[in-house]
């Protein structure tokens, strides 16, 4: 409960990209522009795989649930973010955050699982391709995406019952473009202890395991390839898995820089402007790494855009 002299937080204003709303307009073009690319590119990715027959593999399957995963993610922050650029702030619900902050935290964290399962496809196909086929199967990948969402929903679930039990009063606004985790703890009124600890050991499983699983996966890639005869083998099998290894260097990477790095501590504004990288350059670099260096990808658009130019010449 709140004190005689605090009122009940029920909105959240965030304050979002003050003294860079001279450029506001700029700054909406830019996103907009980018957001437009994400969805269109992690789009076409989903499409492809959902119509193409050559790409109904396993390896793509899973970037089919990649690419859901960061259209989710960009879409619960974007829009609003974007709002907020025009009218220079925003003001939403304080169960509106929360929704905000569990569904970012959900579609963010299930990507961790998603490239550690991508990983382990690609050990399978380079270190036992003899039993690729029997050991990866459709029921195998269907329960291990299914898995990966259910494991962080209920993590993630059983995060928000903690912060459900606190008290948010008096001060209700924070210096960020969204509700993320930090910010809005911070304006909790009730001792946080329990739910940073709880954060920290679910961030340990959810972040770290699947990192150490990917780093172990690529370890008995290399030395496979390392063993190969011929110089034509190690290249086509270092080309199944460049692109993935690309995906995980730019996401880690990413992530690190957000929430590993140190920060300025002088300064609030600088996690603010990391998470663009996460929001924004993330789930923009899949489609380019995919389409730039993966020939499976690149030939189906070519043969979707063959069917479209085909059938506009026929009307």
């Amino acid at each position: 409960m709140c004190e005689d002299n605090q009122t009940q937080v029920t909105q959240i204003r965030l304050l979002g990209f003050q003294g860079l709303y001279k450029y506001k307009t700029l700054l909406f073009i830019v996103f907009i522009l980018t957001y437009v690319f994400i969805l269109s590119g992690n789009l076409l990715i989903i499409l492809l795989v959902t119509t193409m027959d050559h790409l109904k593999i396993p390896m793509f399957f899973f970037l089919k649930q990649l690419s859901t995963a960061d259209v989710l993610l960009t879409t619960s922050v974007v829009p609003m973010m974007l709002n907020m650029i025009i009218v220079e702030e925003g003001i939403v619900s304080f169960w509106g955050c929360i929704a905000q902050l569990y569904g970012f935290g959900i579609f963010g964290f299930v990507q961790c699982f998603l490239i550690a399962v991508m990983s382990y496809d690609r050990y399978l196909a380079i270190c036992h391709p003899l039993h690729y086929s029997s050991l990866m199967g459709p029921d195998l990948c269907l329960r291990l995406v299914i898995g990966s969402w259910l494991l962080v929903i209920i993590l993630g679930t059983s995060e928000m019952f903690v912060v459900f039990q606190f008290n948010f009063c008096g001060i209700n606004y924070i210096d960020h473009f969204f509700c993320d985790f930090g910010p809005i703890v911070e304006l909790a009124t009730s001792d946080t202890s329990i739910l940073m600890l709880q954060d920290f050991v679910f961030s340990i499983f959810m972040v770290f395991f699947p990192f150490a699983f990917i780093i172990v996966t690529y370890f008995c890639i290399f030395f496979t390839i390392l063993k190969m005869s011929s110089t034509y083998s190690r290249r086509k099998a270092y080309s199944t898995c460049s692109s993935h290894l690309t995906t995980v260097c730019a996401y880690y990477g990413t992530l690190i820089t957000v929430y590993i790095a140190p920060s300025d501590e002088s300064s609030s504004n600088t996690n603010k402007y990391r998470s663009l990288l996460y929001i924004v350059v993330t789930p923009l670099m899949n489609p380019i790494i995919y389409s730039l260096r993966n020939n499976a990808i690149r030939r189906a658009v070519e043969k979707m855009m063959s069917r479209v130019f085909r059938n506009g010449w026929k009307r």
